[in-house]
This record gives structure tokens, sequence and C-alpha cells, in this order.
């Protein structure tokens, strides 16, 4: 059976780090937004066969064990007990890589979507998460999508309302931000006085995008102390964006704008100067299975 999904990317419109466990994960405070850029994942099962096989349309992403969405297959056939067979998992990327876009957790959340539905598991969005969380931190939110005030190691979600109407222009540099060293310099610094994410989370609550751009922040930010970082954010308010601010541990960068034209003109500024420049939009779901142009999501509705 075949079947392809698409997997929203996220941006973090809030990042703080709270402390760190004795295993090494980080606790977080974080409100995460899934958005419209999305990679296209199709899950191919053969009963005959045997393994799991994964392809790229990005050359530089590997495609053996450590994949994330091989390993969301090994752990779907863990937690389901599901006799391993055949399964080839086709990605194409349009998420940049290194980016702080969850690009590797929404592509294994769809490969557990994908395996839900080709083996009718029925297996609610909690039990997926429940799976998720094994996998990766980013997963669990992947999964589910929307807006999320998460705590924890990003694993413990309480959904918000729905993102506010806007335009998000997002720009990733050249160069990449390793994640465990961005946490190393994290753990350096230490955690008194988070911030916190009130005033955000009530600009998403009351529709307002001004608020919610007034009111992004990052704590990964301060640790990169990048030229390049700030010169892109302000780039972005100058072209009109009510805030700018940038994604996971990076590198990529993002604003919400009010006025979709203003949106439009910047994103054709800036890819002038970057290769990498995306427009798009909140969305308020988790991956979708793509079938001839309709989109199905994992709550069984066309939202």
């Amino acid at each position: 059976m075949r079947l392809t999904v698409s997997a929203p990317a996220k941006i973090n419109l809030f990042l703080d780090i709270t402390g760190k466990r004795n295993d090494g994960y980080h606790l977080l405070s974080t409100v995460m937004q899934a958005v419209t850029l999305c990679d296209d994942v199709t899950v191919i099962t053969d009963e005959d066969g045997s393994g799991i096989k994964v392809t790229c349309s990005d050359s530089e992403i590997p495609c053996d064990s450590s994949n994330t969405a091989y390993r969301a297959a090994e752990e779907f056939f863990a937690a389901t007990g599901i006799k391993e067979q055949g399964v080839t998992i086709k990605i194409k990327k349009r998420i940049p890589s290194g980016a702080g876009m969850a690009g590797g957790s929404t592509d294994a959340a769809a490969v557990l979507f994908a395996l839900n539905e080709i083996f009718e598991t029925s297996l609610e969005t909690q039990e997926l998460a429940d799976i998720a969380e094994k996998i990766g931190a980013d997963v669990p939110f992947c999964v589910c999508g929307g807006t999320m005030n998460c705590s924890g190691i990003g694993n413990i979600m309480s959904p918000l309302p729905d993102m506010p109407e806007c335009s998000i222009v997002v720009v990733k540099p050249e160069f990449k931000i390793s994640t465990a060293e961005a946490y190393r310099r994290s753990d350096e610094l230490g955690y008194e006085n988070p911030k916190k994410s009130d005033a955000l989370i009530s600009g998403i609550c009351n529709g307002r995008v001004r608020t919610v751009a007034e009111n992004l922040y990052n704590r990964f930010e301060d640790i990169t102390g990048s030229d390049e970082i700030e010169s892109i954010k302000k780039a972005l308010t100058d072209y009109g964006a009510c805030g700018a601010i940038m994604t996971g541990s990076g590198s990529a960068v993002f604003g919400l704008f009010e006025d979709e034209d203003e949106a439009q003109d910047c994103t054709k500024e800036m890819k002038s100067k970057y290769d990498l420049v995306y427009l798009c939009s909140p969305c308020n779901h988790g991956p979708k299975e793509i079938t001839g142009g309709k989109l199905f999501s994992i709550f069984g509705d066309d939202r």
C-alpha cells in the first residue's frame, strides 16, 4: 500500500530553557506553531518484503537508521506489535535542514501518521504522540501540529487557540548552528530568571498578531550572538514585519506580517540576497494525507 502525507514545519514563537534533566534532556518553555511549509513523505509497504528503506531528495540527509523517519517506522512496529515488513519511505524535502524548523521531526510524525492509516491501527493522536516521544523532543508536537504551549522536553503540550491570520516570511542563511553546541553554551550561562510567555499567549488568545510579534523570544539568539541573524531580523522588520526572531536553535529567521502584500514584497527582496526564502502562513494541523489534491487531517475532518 502507498500513502503520501504532507508534513508541516514548525516555528518557535517563544523559546526559553528552564533547566536540564539528569538524562541530559533540557527542560523548555516554548510556544510552537505549525506552518504551511511542508515536506511530502510517501510511505510504501510490502507485506512480502523486509526491512526499512529511506530515500530523500536532499542528498545531505542521511538515509540510514539514524534518520528520524526510519526510527519512526521502527518505533511504530515495536509499539503496535505488528510484524515488521518491507517499508519504503520517500521524502521530498522543502523544509531546509539545520534551520530549527523540525524538518526531521515532522517527517517522522508523517511516517507515524501514514503507518497508522495503512495498518488501520486507529491509534489516537495522544497514542501517536507517546510513540513520537521515543523518537525526538519535537516529534510529539509535529504529530499534533497547530499552536501549542509546551513544557517538559517539549512533550507536555497544551493546545492554544489558532494563531491569528498572518503571513510569515522565513529566511534561512547558508550557515547552520549545532543544536548540541547551542545547548552546551546555554548550560554554561545557567537557567536563572526564565522569561514568561504570558504576553505572547495573550496575543494569540485575543487574535492580535502585533502583540504576538512584539513578544517573540528565543534564548538561543543570545547564545548564538550572530551578526547575520540580527541583520536578517532588521531587514524583515524594515520591510514591514511586526516582529522577527530566530526559530529553534537556528539558523532560520522568520518575520510576522499583518499585510500580505508587504510579506510578498519582502519575500521578493530577500530572495535577491538569500537562496532559501519562504512565504508561508500558520497551519492548524499536523500531518495530512494527500489524496486527489484534497487534504485529510489526523483529526478526521478537513481543518
